[in-house]
C-alpha cells in the first residue's frame, strides 16, 4: 500500500519498488509541512469551539433523558458504594428535587439483595459518576463527562487527520466536521456510555497512528545504517501500541462492542508492520511481522486490554454488595480460595450479560436496524415535551439523537470513494478507515437477522470519526497534490470548503432540535427531515 503522501495527497513511489538509500526514511515517515505551533493551535481552536458548544445550557433540559435514568443513578452509586445499588421507584425525580438520597434500604445483613443487576461494565458510568462528585447529582454533573470527552474527541480526531494527511487544515476540518456532527453533538451533552465508547474507541486508533509513524522512523533508522538481511530488526519497547491497547481495553470496559475494534486493529497494526518490512525490501517480511512483531502485539493488544478491563471492575472485588458478586461461595478458609471464588464469580457474571445482550429482542418505538443507519432513518427522540414560552399557543421542547445530515449522506458517497481509491492504490488510510467503519457497522449486521435484537441509531457512535475521516480523506483528494496547477487547488479547496459550511448551515439549523430550545411546534416539524423522525 502507498505511503503518506505530502501535503494534500502528493502520491510518491510505490512500495514495490526498490528502497533507495536517502529516499526510504522520506518514503516510510513523509516529514509534516506547515507550522508546528498551528499542529496544536489549530486543533485546540477547533475543540474549544466545540466545547462552547457542548458546555453551553449543558443541564437543559433539566430531566432525565433517555437512559440517563441508569446511568445517572448507577454512575452515582459506584463513586459512594463502589457498585451498583437498586434505586427507589421515584429515585429520577429525587434527584431532579435535589435529593441524592435515593437508595433502597436493606438490612445490614441483606445488603447484597439491594446490588443493581447492570449489563454494562463501569468504566463509562465511573467517568459520568467523576462529574456528579465534582458538581452534584444534577444534570449538569451527571453529563459533564459526557461533554469533556466529546470535546477530547475533537481534539484527537483533528490531530490523528493531520498525522494522515500531514495537512494542518485537513485536520482541522475534520476536528470542525465532529464539532457539528449532531449526534456527536447529542452524545456529547447525554449521560449515556456511546460517547464514552466513541473516545476510546478515537484514541485506540489515534495512538496506533502514531505507533505506525514512530515504528516505520526506527525501521529506516536501522536501513541506513545496517545491512539488510531476510526480516530486519527488532523495533524495541512500542508504547503507542500499549497506549492503544490501554484505550481499547477501556473501550471494552465500556462497552462489550469495543472488542470488534480491539481485534480488528491488532490484525491491522501487525500488517502495517509487515508493509514497513516489505516496504525497504526485506526478502521475508510477514516472517519478521510474525516473529519479531506479534509478542508485541500480543502483549499490547492481548494482556494490557485484559488487564486494562479487570481493574475497571475493582469496585466490584472490592465489596461483597455487587451483583452476582457471592455466587461462588467459598468451601475453604484462606487468601487463595477467596480469589478463586470472587474470580469464579466475576466470570458467571459475565456469562449472565453476554445472555442479555444476545436475547434482548423487546421492542421499542426507536429501535432501528443496521442498514437504516448510514441514511438516518429512524433516529432517537430523546426528549420531548411540549412546554409554554415560545409566544404561540403550540410549543416544542426536544433533543432528537440525530447526525447532520450533510455529513451523514456525505460520508456515504466519501466511504464508496474510499474503496475505489483502496481497490486502486491499495493506500493504507483508506484501508484503516474501511475497516474501523466496518468492524463499528457490520457486525450489527448478525444481531439484527441472527437474534433480532433492538438497536439504536446511537450505537453508530464509533464509526462517527471513521465516517468523517473518510470526508477529510477524500476532501484531499479534491484539493490535490501540491504540484497540482494553482487554479485546480484553488477550485478544490473551495469545494471542500463549501461542504464544511454547508455542514454548518445544516447543524445550526438542526440546532433546536438538537439542545432542547422551547421554539413553535411548526419551527419543530420543519426540522424533521423524514416522517420517521417523528
Amino acid at each position: 500500500m502507498t505511503d503518506y503522501p505530502n501535503q494534500d495527497f502528493e502520491q510518491p513511489e510505490s512500495q514495490n519498488d526498490p528502497a533507495e538509500p536517502g529516499s526510504v526514511r522520506d518514503r516510510l515517515v513523509p516529514p509534516f509541512r506547515g507550522s508546528p505551533l498551528w499542529a496544536w493551535v489549530g486543533p485546540l481552536l477547533v475543540a474549544a469551539f466545540g466545547a462552547v458548544l457542548r458546555f453551553k445550557d449543558l443541564g437543559n433540559p433539566r430531566a432525565v433523558v433517555f437512559d440517563e435514568t441508569y446511568y445517572a443513578k448507577d454512575s452515582l452509586s459506584l463513586v459512594r458504594w463502589g457498585v451498583e445499588r437498586v434505586a427507589l421507584k421515584d429515585a429520577d425525580k429525587m434527584l431532579l428535587g435535589g435529593n441524592p438520597n435515593i437508595w433502597q434500604q436493606c438490612a445490614p445483613n441483606e445488603l447484597d439483595k439491594c446490588a443493581s443487576y447492570v449489563v454494562h461494565p463501569p468504566l463509562g458510568k465511573w467517568m459520568i459518576g467523576a462529574g456528579e462528585w465534582i458538581f452534584g447529582a444534577n444534570p449538569f454533573g451527571w453529563r459533564f463527562a459526557a461533554a469533556v470527552v466529546s470535546v477530547v474527541s475533537i481534539l484527537i480526531i483533528a490531530r490523528v487527520a493531520r498525522r494522515m494527511t500531514r495537512s494542518t487544515i485537513l485536520g482541522c476540518m475534520a476536528g470542525l466536521l465532529l464539532a457539528v456532527d449532531g449526534l456527536a453533538f447529542v452524545l456529547g451533552r447525554t449521560a449515556l456510555l456511546d460517547g464514552f465508547l466513541m473516545m476510546w474507541v478515537l484514541a485506540g486508533f489515534a495512538c496506533l497512528v502514531a505507533d505506525r509513524d514512530q515504528a516505520r522512523l526506527r525501521l529506516a533508522e536501522w536501513y541506513e545504517s545496517s545491512p539488510l538481511n531476510d526480516t530486519g530488526p527488532r523495533l524495541g519497547a512500542r508504547w503507542w501500541r500499549v497506549a492503544g491497547g490501554l484505550c481499547l481495553g477501556a473501550a471494552c470496559a465500556t462497552k462489550w462492542s469495543g472488542v470488534f475494534f480491539l481485534i480488528a486493529f491488532a490484525v491491522m497494526s501487525v500488517m502495517w508492520d509487515a508493509g514497513a518490512r516489505r516496504a525497504v525490501g526485506l526478502r521475508r517480511p510477514y516472517r519478521g511481522a510474525l516473529g519479531l512483531d506479534v509478542p508485541q502485539v500480543v502483549l499490547a493488544m492481548g494482556v494490557v486490554p485484559a488487564a486494562a478491563y479487570l481493574v475497571t471492575w475493582t469496585g466490584w472485588f472490592a465489596t461483597a454488595y455487587g451483583y452476582g458478586r457471592n455466587w461462588a461461595q467459598a468451601t475453604s478458609s484462606g487468601p487463595a480460595y477467596f480469589v478463586f471464588n470472587s474470580l469464579r464469580s466475576w466470570w458467571d457474571y459475565q456469562w449472565m450479560v453476554l445472555s442479555f445482550h444476545t436475547g434482548l429482542d423487546s421492542t421499542h418505538p426507536y429501535q432501528s436496524k443496521p442498514w437504516e443507519w448510514p441514511l438516518l432513518l429512524r433516529p432517537v427522540a430523546f426528549f420531548y415535551e411540549s412546554p409554554s414560552g415560545c409566544g404561540t399557543d403550540k410549543c416544542s421542547q426536544a433533543v432528537l439523537g440525530v447526525g447532520t445530515p450533510v455529513i451523514w449522506y456525505g460520508a456515504v458517497a466519501a466511504l464508496v470513494g474510499l474503496i475505489a481509491w483502496y481497490v486502486s492504490t491499495r493506500d493504507w488510510r483508506a484501508g484503516a478507515v474501511l475497516l474501523a467503519y466496518a468492524v463499528g457497522w457490520l457486525p450489527w449486521f448478525y444481531y439484527a437477522i441472527a437474534d433480532n435484537r433492538t438497536m439504536f441509531l446511537f450505537y453508530t457512535a464509533p464509526m462517527i470519526p471513521f465516517m468523517i475521516l473518510a470526508l477529510t480523506l477524500i476532501a484531499g483528494l479534491v484539493i490535490g497534490p501540491v504540484n497540482a496547477p494553482p487554479v485546480r487547488r484553488a477550485a478544490g479547496a473551495a469545494v471542500a470548503g463549501a461542504f464544511v459550511l454547508v455542514a454548518l448551515v445544516n447543524f445550526w439549523w438542526l440546532y433546536p432540535v438538537l439542545a432542547a430550545e422551547i421554539i413553535p411546534y411548526d419551527d419543530w416539524h420543519r426540522r424533521m427531515l423524514l416522517d420517521r423522525w417523528i
